[in-house]
């Protein structure tokens, strides 16, 4: 995955379908350089955190840790590659710590167009983005070089001597041109390609050539002791290397003709299947047509059906609409016939009711006795009168007989006031 990608966030489909799987190397890279920046010992003990697997943000496991996680190594790659970044806080708030961890990764070159909230799960594609990005700012600021690699050096077997591919190869064509040479310093009447003869006779023979027949003067036990003895040495093996391109051309070759026999049968299924799919298909349609045609009156009585219901729910709403006006004249009427009802049990029951007329007896038989006492009290008020004229005569004849020279309306009042 290109660094332009990872950055765009484009949708799986524009990168391919092996895109999904990018996250995962990106995690073991940084895998890599966070065991090269020594993180066990200075993250992971003094931050109290369990150690991190190959694919702890690839995946999604627990969104809460993994945050927490992020953000703090987030903030230790920052301080390891030289900015001050404070460590974050459980209370602490994710978008402003998220914000910060962008903004520091701004100051190192790195674009972020991407939206900020991809990184609120703690996991995925941009978290392991970051994280990477953050880890090569912190070897490149601890000043981390790679060193070449040293290899084992490869014991050589009791018996074979084991060769590089090379030097085989050498070895092989230099026998091969030895062999060749002899052969035509043969045809010549040069010596032979192998003297095993004394040292001082080959010194002495090179370079002459015989025209008699050649007797051999060697013992044939040394020979044979000297066979067994070159032998070994004589042996060329040559070292399977799994990293040979000839081996990895054979094993494309098998997979290859392994892919072609399986594709072959696979054809074969596939096609089988195809048609058997089709055959059904066309059994459908058929079905399907035929059913149609068998149904095609009921689906017009199902229409002329539904045209009906149609008509009849908008004569039902029209009838309710009318049924729920006279419902509403039928409640007032019900009121005024609930009134009537009760005035005329209220008039019944006065009409059939002893009450008023006992009211009514009792009233006079008041009356009477309030009609008595007054003529009592009229009669009493009488005879007052009468003594209090019979008085006044009386008074008056004294007063007459005296010369008193009181008019009649001194005596009026006189008398008005003996009343009152």
């Amino acid at each position: 995955m290109t660094e332009d990608v990872r950055r765009s966030g484009a949708d799986e489909e524009a990168r391919g379908p092996g895109g999904i799987y990018n996250m995962f190397e990106v995690m073991l890279e940084l895998s890599d350089k966070l065991k090269l920046l020594n993180y066990e010992e200075h993250f992971l003990r003094k931050y109290n955190v369990k150690p991190l697997s190959r694919h702890y943000f690839a995946l999604v496991t627990n969104s809460g840790e993994q945050f927490y996680v992020f953000t703090a190594l987030s903030a230790w790659l920052i301080n390891v590659a030289g900015h001050q970044f404070d460590m974050p806080q459980e209370y602490d708030d994710p978008n402003a710590t998220i914000s910060n961890i962008i903004e520091e990764l701004r100051k190192f070159g790195v674009g972020t167009d991407f939206p900020p909230s991809k990184l609120k799960t703690g996991s995925g594609e941009f978290v392991c983005f970051v994280l990477d990005r953050l880890a090569d700012s912190a070897l490149l600021s601890t000043e981390f070089t790679w060193d070449r690699p040293t290899y084992p050096q490869e014991e050589q077997e009791e018996e074979d001597v084991i060769m590089d591919e090379d030097e085989a190869e050498l070895k092989l064509d230099k026998v091969e041109d030895d062999i060749i040479a002899g052969e035509e310093s043969d045809e010549e009447g040069a010596e032979p390609f192998l003297d095993l003869g004394l040292s001082s006779n080959k010194s002495e023979s090179e370079g002459l050539k015989h025209s008699e027949i050649m007797l051999s003067k060697t013992n044939a036990d040394e020979w044979k002791l000297e066979v067994e003895r070159v032998t070994p040495s004589l042996k060329v093996t040559v070292r399977t290397d799994n990293k040979d391109w000839r081996i990895h051309i054979d094993q494309m070759h098998q997979h290859k003709s392994g892919i072609e026999v399986s594709l072959h049968d696979a054809k074969k299924q596939l096609g089988k299947l195809h048609d058997e799919i089709q055959r059904t298909l066309e059994k459908i349609l058929s079905r399907e047509k035929y059913i149609n045609n068998q149904l095609e009156h009921h689906v017009q009585e199902y229409r002329s059906a539904q045209d009906k219901l149609a008509h009849a729910k908008e004569k039902y709403k029209q009838g309710s609409g009318g049924v729920t006006e006279h419902s509403r004249t039928l409640a007032d009427l019900t009121d005024e016939l609930e009134k009537v009802k009760f005035e005329m049990e209220d008039r019944g029951s006065s009409m059939t009711d002893g009450a008023p007329l006992v009211k009514i007896k009792q009233t006079l038989n008041r009356l009477k006795t309030e009609s008595i006492q007054m003529d009592i009290r009229i009669g009493v008020i009488e005879h007052v009168l009468m003594q209090a004229r019979i008085k006044d005569k009386t008074l008056m004849h004294k007063d007459m007989n005296k010369g008193s020279e009181n008019t009649e309306e001194d005596m009026s009042k006189k008398f008005i006031s003996q009343l009152l």
